[in-house]
């Protein structure tokens, strides 16, 4: 016999990913549930997700979400990649963009070529090759032209910065109208039934909210995984020694850029993302390394303009869950684990896990093929993650602060060290579909850093080098004639979604 559906939902927090999960599940669940959001005034978010990576607009799209209008709501701009400022040296400066570098040449990545190329003298940076890295630099941006399939112009890929507390305040229209029921009060204890699944969860009002299934939204605390059911945290300190954050916004300067920048300092790192009406700015520091007061002191010294509120301090444990799923219990968001903000991925994990619960959305009774299902492929996507973010640390040549002679030193995971030695020896990079960040991505990023290919691909010597050069100048070429014909970002945005009583 078929067990029943688990037909009611509770969602315990708010904040970006309880509203998320709301959201998207009024969306696609349909009237047949009843969906309950629990959350607390008193209680506030961490709030830092401003930035994210190009996957969001296909979430705001299966929602039915006009980007304008999500953009004007939400104070928000354009992001075309990820500017790294001092990391390999001090004054090194390279850009993460989004998307492709250039097309391939025949079946082989570009890269090889342009690694060929450096081989006989020519310095040209990566970037000068990609759209997104060009554009961004010089602060203009367009949206994808389906006009131009055959153009670089038909081929950009975007994502957003934007206020996290006013998305989860537009999501939560999203859901109210949508049938949603939002409960105020604090959580103050959770009641489990015989077999260890939870039952309800008790307010401070007294009021008992039931239900089939629990989503822990709840923020780092895991007030539901971790409180309650004990899943256990893989504390990854160890690799990724920042553990603090101090966050503050300040006023707005010009030229409004479409990227995210991340500047190196002495025990961490700074984050800068350019808003319609300010500029969110964060310090990510490792407290063995580097006192909270000195940390503030470098963020207030480092902003472009003047402070807008006090700075707040954030503590943090870089790592993941052991389980995810438990029971009739998932976690997301910083429930489930926490990336500092480096490559912008917390929001994207909100946004997997939702869709890997709808895909193994569960009867009343849980099945426990689909909760190891569940928990390993959110593992692997967390680990990819956690390699990636690691590279930004380990490949450096610092040595001016004992933080960079310690993130240089440190051992690396098995995976990052074969990825590594697999690239210097010849240039490889293999993606196997399963994870997150491109070929792409790790290429601009392991180049960045300054980890330097022994070889390329040998077919690449098949091809004549003054042919490989005319290929190479014609791409960058092409680039330069799409980048000229693009608006300025903040003209971009002015025509298009700019939020009321933004300054033009």
């Amino acid at each position: 016999m078929t067990a029943p559906l688990a037909r009611r939902i509770v969602i315990v927090g708010g904040g970006t990913a309880g509203w998320m999960a709301a959201a998207a599940f009024a969306k696609l669940l349909g009237p047949a549930y009843t969906i309950r959001l629990v959350e607390s005034d008193e209680i506030g978010t961490v709030g830092v997700g401003e930035a994210t990576i190009p996957y969001l607009g296909d979430f705001n799209a299966a929602l039915g979400i006009d980007e304008n209008d999500f953009l004007r709501a939400t104070q928000g701009t354009f992001k075309l990649g990820i500017e790294f400022v001092d990391w390999a040296r001090l004054g090194d400066r390279y850009t993460h963009g989004f998307g492709q570098i250039a097309p391939e040449i025949g079946a082989l990545s570009f890269h090889h070529y342009w690694l060929r190329l450096r081989r006989h003298g020519d310095l040209r940076p990566l970037g000068r090759f990609s759209l997104n890295v060009m554009a961004a630099s010089q602060a203009r941006f367009t949206r994808s032209r389906r006009d131009l399939p055959n153009s670089p112009l038909g081929h950009i890929a975007h994502a957003f910065h934007f206020d996290a507390g006013l998305y989860a305040r537009y999501l939560r229209r999203y859901a109210e109208q949508r049938g949603v029921q939002r409960v105020e009060g604090k959580v103050v204890e959770v009641r489990q039934q015989a077999d260890g699944d939870i039952a309800s969860v008790q307010l401070a009002s007294g009021e008992a909210v039931e239900g089939d299934f629990f989503l822990d939204c709840s923020g780092l605390r895991g007030l539901l995984i971790e409180r309650t059911l004990k899943a256990g945290y893989d504390d990854w300190r160890d690799w990724l020694p920042c553990d603090r954050a101090v966050a503050v916004p300040c006023a707005s300067v010009q030229p409004l850029l479409p990227l995210t920048r991340a500047t190196a300092r002495r025990a961490g790192w700074q984050w800068r993302i350019p808003l319609q009406h300010r500029i969110g700015n964060g310090h990510v520091f490792s407290s063995r390394f580097m006192s909270e007061d000195e940390a503030t002191a470098v963020l207030l010294g480092g902003l472009d303009g003047e402070p807008l509120a006090e700075p707040r301090c954030i503590p943090f444990v870089p790592g993941q869950r052991k389980r995810f799923w438990i029971g009739n219990c998932v976690a997301l968001g910083l429930a489930a684990g926490f990336f500092e903000p480096i490559e912008s991925t917390n929001i994207h994990l909100i946004q997997t896990a939702i869709m890997r619960i709808v895909a193994l959305f569960p009867r009343a009774r849980m099945e426990s093929a689909d909760i190891d299902e569940y928990n390993a492929q959110t593992a692997l996507e967390y680990e990819r993650i956690r390699d990636f973010v690691i590279l930004h640390y380990h490949a450096t040549e610092r040595d001016d602060a004992p933080f960079w002679t310690h993130c240089r030193e440190m051992a690396i995971p098995a995976t990052l060290a074969h990825r590594l030695a697999l690239f210097r020896a010849s240039g490889r990079l293999f993606h196997d579909g399963r994870e997150l960040f491109s070929a792409s991505s790790w290429l601009q990023v392991l180049i960045g850093q300054r980890v330097e290919p022994r070889g390329y691909h040998p077919l690449v010597d098949a091809m004549a080098l003054p042919q490989v050069e005319q290929i190479a100048n014609g791409i960058e070429e092409l680039i330069a004639r799409c980048v000229a014909s693009m608006p300025a970002h903040a003209d971009y945005i002015a025509a298009h979604c700019a939020a009321a009583g933004t300054p033009a």
